[in-house]
């Protein structure tokens, strides 16, 4: 399969505004580098001109983009490279092709992430994850938005929630998502949909836990729909954001009616944890 990398630069101003774009319009995660330089996929040169030409269009002029065809890699292998266990609280995500026995009270999550984001190596899932560890409470309701591989909904499944319900938004994530809850015997208790997490999370409510691990600006637009789909008591988590990111998280959090009860760091990126003010 051949992939175009498209390399975004502009203003600092607008480098936020332009990731979340892209998340939205492409369905999947950008890479940001050092310099500033936002990468955005897409799957044939077509694609990768009306990418850059939309890109333009919606966010104006200064904006320069140049694209790249990648080498052609077998993804349905080279996504294994270099992942082992990982151990993150009382969780331990196992690849699917590795043995592993588990110790006392250690709950496993045997995952297969092939493409779709969510392989508990990024340091947004795990934080996440520890925070969803120690405030699910056996018997809920867990709402898990931007669910890529289904890691978050099947752990809080295998913690003891009642159900686990994830809303992503790119369609190719679910096939991976479904299998991942079928190789973890939690099919019953885990549902995926595809489709606008702010369309669809208020009707799923009310829920006890909602994650949404995604980034800044998606969450800050999301802060209405997850205040609505959250019970009096529940909890809700926000991750995919970096720790610089906490001072401009934290006034539009409390604006919408949050109070933060718990924050945790993992290798630079920041979640929280928040129930209502």
């Amino acid at each position: 399969m051949t992939w175009y990398a498209i390399e975004v630069r502009s203003d600092v101003a607008r480098h936020e505004a332009i990731a979340a774009w892209l998340v939205g319009r492409t369905g999947h995660a950008v890479e940001e580098r050092a310099d500033g330089t936002i990468v955005s996929f897409a799957l044939n040169l077509r694609s990768a001109e009306a990418l850059a030409r939309d890109l333009s269009a919606v966010h104006g002029p200064g904006i320069e983009t140049t694209h790249t065809l990648l080498p052609e890699v077998d993804w349905g292998t080279a996504w294994r490279a270099g992942l082992g266990v990982r151990h993150v609280g009382n969780v331990s995500i196992v690849p699917s092709w590795i043995d592993h026995v588990p110790g006392p009270e250690e709950a496993i999550v045997t995952l297969d992430p092939e493409m779709a984001f969510g392989s508990g190596e990024h340091g947004s899932t795990r934080a996440a994850l520890l925070l969803l560890q120690r405030h699910l409470r056996p018997g809920r309701l867990m709402l898990d938005l931007g669910s890529g591989s289904g890691i978050l909904s099947i752990a809080a499944a295998k913690l003891g929630a009642s159900r686990a319900i994830g809303v992503e938004v790119d369609d190719e994530s679910l096939p991976v998502a479904e299998r991942n809850a079928e190789r973890n015997g939690v099919a019953d208790r885990v549902t995926f949909m595809q489709g606008d997490a702010a369309v669809i999370a208020p009707l799923l409510g009310p829920a006890q836990i909602v994650v949404s691990n995604i980034l800044r600006l998606v969450n800050i637009a999301l802060l209405p729909e997850i205040h609505a789909a959250l019970s009096p008591d529940g909890v809700a988590i926000f991750s995919g954001m970096e720790q610089g990111e906490a001072a401009l998280f934290r006034p539009p959090l409390e604006e919408h009616g949050f109070r933060i009860i718990d924050e945790q760091l993992d290798e630079g990126w920041w979640a929280v944890a928040a129930v209502r003010a």
